[in-house]
């Protein structure tokens, strides 16, 4: 899809543009209040971006935090690090600790320098993102037809309004998820973008990455890495 990396950073959209200083934990607290208040699809006002109104359990905390990434940036960079340090044979990270400064992966197979190929990759990750976002199974029809009202005002054009719909309508297809990755590497994508959008302690949540991690055939060193570089965002 044409332009799919900018709705991806669209996606993502709070995840670039917060001031330095405050850093994930203070924005998560002040936000905990109104979230609490809200049913799983319908948090988008807190989020500042689409991914608001996809966001299910704790997969809020990464809205608002202070990463200076968009996000393409930000899930590249962090299936990047997870691959090159399982790759390396490093111990897996403290999820607890402060996280490392996530080397760029532009120019990598991560995150393409050829615009054709940028999209081409943004498009299935937001595929990815989206189907992992329904993962609890929770999508009311009063919620769904909120997502639909919202994304009419988001002016984000008819072809990406079409792929979203047409992702949030398909039915639950692990193989076809899974397809969306054409390596190991993107492999590590798709499954870090999935990562990101749910509650990776929530039962139904668990369960979709797990059957989604077998799809693609992920090793668990790799997902340990993927899990520990995303807590330690979520921080």
């Amino acid at each position: 899809m044409k332009n799919a990396k900018s709705l991806l950073e669209s996606l993502m959209g709070g995840l670039g543009n917060t001031g330095g200083g405050q850093g994930l934990g203070g924005i998560a607290q002040k936000a905990k209040g109104v979230w609490d208040g809200q049913s799983t699809l319908t948090k988008g006002a807190i989020g500042g971006g689409l991914l608001g109104l996809l966001l299910s359990g704790d997969a809020r905390k990464i809205v608002g935090t202070g990463v200076q990434a968009g996000g393409a940036a930000l899930i590249g960079g962090l299936a990047y690090k997870a691959w090159q340090d399982w790759k390396a044979g490093a111990a897996v990270p403290d999820p607890a600790a402060v996280p490392m400064a996530l080397a760029s992966p532009e120019g990598t197979v991560f995150m393409p320098s050829d615009p054709v190929a940028a999209d081409d990759l943004s498009t299935r990750l937001v595929q990815a993102m989206v189907a992992a976002a329904k993962a609890d199974g929770h999508v009311t029809a009063d919620e769904r037809a909120r997502i639909d009202a919202q994304l009419g005002t988001l002016g984000l054009g008819a072809e990406a309004q079409a792929l979203i719909t047409a992702e949030l309508d398909a039915p639950l297809d692990f193989g076809r998820i899974a397809a969306l990755a054409r390596s190991e590497e993107e492999a590590a994508e798709v499954y870090a973008a999935s990562l990101l959008v749910v509650d990776p302690e929530g039962a139904a949540e668990r369960g979709y990455l797990s059957m989604l991690a077998a799809r693609l055939k992920l090793d668990p060193g790799l997902i340990a890495h993927l899990h520990a570089r995303a807590a330690q965002l979520a921080r």
